[in-house]
């Protein structure tokens, strides 16, 4: 085993004379090579995640009119955040630039000048944070869930099969050790191509298992109303935590502008990624209605809060178990897609205020006997694997999966998705207060405040009883 230090040539960030890709003179260290693709598959890896598993039972608490609209009316929002992030890119001129903002905070801060964008930073880290939670829960889930079901087929369904989840947990944040390895957000595409389809396999399956569900019932299951609950203001914060599951599943937001910046052009970078915007909203509702409308059918009143990990479904046991490995790849390159921004923007920090060290600039190489050498920072080993302890010890204490879905989706929501990208395109756009495009956009702001705090009130409680149950 021989160990060669060598200037880190892999990881740009780290330079201490790189210059943000939204500065004029930029000149980057990478080929932008990424096309629509690409970025269909990283929109994706992102959008398509734990939260798809939730949604039947959201349908359950809201029923066959309001759940089915909700969806659609949250994919409205999502594709008009969408819209509107694309002209952010550039800037000041949404087509001419010639600045470009590689991230979110990029722009907010070249758009809406610092303020904003020390508000937004807080919003953003809590963004990056949370999702990497959410899937350690959602994995160790599905990775016990694949034990259950082995256990059920071998010792029949009325069987006890305990297991615990802090165990995988565990296991899951070994692995995504070693995948926080990677360098950067341009050495993913390979990783969320494989999530991208794993993604689509698992909603693939979980709506088939669903519609063979309600084939053998011979009748499709639910009502209007939803999930009858034993008083009114219970069935209110049920309501709100549904929206709060829902909110979770869509938004891609925050790494928009980040998959922009990996686009090559011509064409520009904003028609490409308004086109890859439709295209992934269609596909993601489509499976999302699939989902949630064939497990609540399947399984109406007693639709289970995680689909493939709830038990309705024990045979054929081989195919539950497949669909449950699919969540766990898919979630190892979903946890990067969200972590990878964040690893970026602090290890930029750390190179601007350590410009001499050789802990954090300098790369060694690995050469074990027989073994393709692999390349390693000593700054990026310690750094990420301290962030990954941190998020497997939250989600070891706060293991409820609707609830923590529920603040997830609820916490951010409204900041990322709806706010900053109304002001920074009214902004960009001089579009005066007294128009009208103005008003309706402020006004549709409010309008979606009020519903998401609503959210977020409801799923905080979910949390705190869950706890003390």
């Amino acid at each position: 085993m021989v160990v060669d230090e060598e200037v880190d040539s892999q990881l740009p960030f780290l330079d201490p004379n790189y210059a943000s890709s939204s500065s004029p003179s930029f000149k980057p260290a990478f080929k932008r090579t990424g096309n629509e693709w690409t970025a269909l598959a990283h929109i994706i890896t992102a959008a398509v995640g734990s939260g798809v598993l939730s949604l039947a039972w959201s349908m359950a608490q809201l029923g066959w009119i309001a759940g089915p609209m909700t969806m659609l009316l949250f994919a409205c929002v999502s594709l008009t955040s969408a819209f509107l992030l694309s002209n952010c890119y550039k800037s000041p001129d949404p087509e001419t630039g010639p600045d470009k903002n590689g991230c979110y905070l990029d722009a907010v801060q070249k758009i809406l000048g610092k303020r904003n964008a020390w508000l937004c930073g807080i919003i953003v880290r809590t963004n990056f944070i949370k999702v990497p939670i959410v899937y350690t829960i959602t994995s160790a889930i599905s990775i016990r869930a694949i034990q259950k079901s082995n256990c059920y087929h071998d010792q029949g369904h009325e069987a006890t099969c305990g297991y615990g989840s802090t165990r995988y947990m565990v296991i899951f944040g070994l692995i995504q050790v070693v995948a926080s390895q990677i360098p950067d957000f341009q050495n993913m595409k390979w990783l969320s191509i494989v999530a991208a389809v794993m993604s689509f396999t698992y909603s693939i399956i979980g709506s088939a298992l669903g519609l063979a569900q309600v084939i053998e019932n011979g009748e499709i299951k639910g009502s209007i109303r939803g999930l009858p609950s034993s008083t009114a203001a219970e069935k209110v914060w049920l309501v709100a935590q549904a929206l709060g599951d829902i909110a979770f599943a869509f938004p891609f937001s925050l790494i928009f502008l980040e998959i922009q910046d990996t686009l090559k052009a011509p064409p520009p970078e904003k028609i490409t990624m308004k086109k890859v915007s439709i295209m992934a909203a269609c596909i993601t509702t489509f499976f999302y209605l699939c989902c949630g409308g064939f497990g609540y059918a399947a399984f109406g009143n007693s639709t289970p809060g995680n689909l493939l990990t709830g038990f309705g479904f024990y045979e054929p046991y081989w195919l539950v178990d497949f669909a449950n490995a699919c969540v766990v790849l898919h979630l190892v390159g979903g946890y990067q897609i969200f972590s990878q921004p964040l690893f970026a923007d602090i290890e930029r920090w750390f190179a601007r205020k350590f410009p001499e060290s050789k802990f954090v600039h300098k790369n060694h190489t690995l050469k074990p006997l027989l073994m393709l050498p692999l390349k390693f920072n000593f700054m990026r080993l310690v750094f990420r694997t301290a962030y990954v302890a941190l998020i497997t010890g939250i989600a070891v204490l706060f293991p409820y999966f609707n609830q923590v879905v529920g603040v997830s989706g609820a916490i951010t929501f409204w900041p990322i998705v709806i706010y900053f990208p109304v002001e920074m395109y009214l902004t960009q756009k001089k579009t005066e207060i007294w128009k009208t495009k103005a008003i309706v956009l402020r006004v549709y702001t409010m309008v979606c405040l009020v519903v998401i705090f609503y959210a977020f009130v409801g799923s905080i409680r979910g949390v705190i009883v869950a706890r003390f149950r």
